[in-house]
């Protein structure tokens, strides 16, 4: 279960992430790429935070997710400098793809379909 603080800071977290990874993406100047947080969730001694990737078009996903694995520790200080007011410690970062959307996508196109299984 988790506390309020766990909630608040989950959110703070989401958000500045959020800003962080797409203003990296601007100023690099890729197109065509969709990048959303969503989930976070720190662990209970908020010594780590696990952050979930949503990413679109999902060919590009696998590469995206490493380049974000790789600049993990320069995505946490600048999440430090961001966050110094408001947290102590900012949490190690873990990052995870989400691929929710895809199995959500996926099922809809099975139903949808003329052979469709359940319908057989």
């Amino acid at each position: 279960m988790e506390t309020q603080r766990q909630k608040k800071i989950n959110a703070l977290l989401q958000q500045e992430i959020t800003n962080l990874l797409q203003g990296a993406i601007r100023k690099e100047g890729v197109k065509n790429l969709v990048l959303s947080i969503s989930k976070v969730i720190v662990a209970a001694d908020l010594s780590v935070a696990k952050v979930y990737l949503s990413i679109f078009p999902h060919n590009k996903a696998s590469e995206v997710l490493g380049g974000v694995k790789q600049n993990a520790t320069l995505l946490k200080h600048d999440l430090a400098q961001k966050l110094r007011h408001d947290l102590r410690k900012i949490p190690a970062l873990s990052f995870y793809l989400d691929d929710s959307l895809e199995y959500i996508d996926a099922i809809e196109n099975s139903l949808t379909r003329k052979n469709d299984p359940l319908k057989e």
